[in-house]
């Protein structure tokens, strides 16, 4: 029986502890999952993309049927040469379901193939993303609980450098 692989793509500029919450969510649905790092042509990410890479695999190190790979272009081109059969995509609240279903839609006319599933975090993370994680760290703000600890220590040295810079 052909196993089913799941595609988690994102910025993840950087993992959060809720998106680690989703990939495990993900794994009691399908047999393998690739996170897709995406370059983000939209934002302008803190840390570059070998470094989100690199941060991703140290946070996902434990999964034995969890890929890391960055790519360009179409998701669902890059779904269907992997031959996945699903995209994850996580709801934090209302407001995310708008842009999302469009781009499930989007995705769907481009390729009937890959379905999109939408998974809600722990109500813990409910609040989280990488923009608030970023914000307060920027400040020295306590982030022990919402990130693994590698990129807690990551986000505090990139912002020591930046704050550096600026003096």
């Amino acid at each position: 029986m052909k196993k089913k692989l799941a595609i988690y793509p994102g910025t993840f500029d950087p993992i959060t502890n809720g998106h680690l919450d989703l990939i495990e969510r993900g794994l009691r649905i399908f047999d393998d999952l690739i996170i897709a790092v995406a370059p983000s042509t939209k934002k302008q990410p803190l840390f570059d993309l070998s470094e989100r890479t690199a941060m991703i695999k140290n946070a996902v190190r434990k999964y034995k049927n969890v890929k890391v790979e960055s790519f360009h272009g179409l998701l669902v081109e890059y779904a269907s040469s992997k031959d996945g059969i699903a995209v994850i995509r996580g709801l934090r609240a209302v407001s995310d379901f708008e842009n999302e279903f469009q781009m499930a839609l989007m995705n769907r006319r481009l390729d009937m193939n890959i379905e999109t599933v939408f998974l809600m975090p722990s109500e813990e993370y409910s609040f989280l993303s990488s923009t608030i994680v970023k914000e307060v760290a920027s400040f020295g703000g306590a982030i022990k609980d919402l990130v693994p600890e590698a990129v807690e220590i990551a986000l505090r040295e990139k912002f020591n450098v930046l704050e550096k810079r600026c003096q």
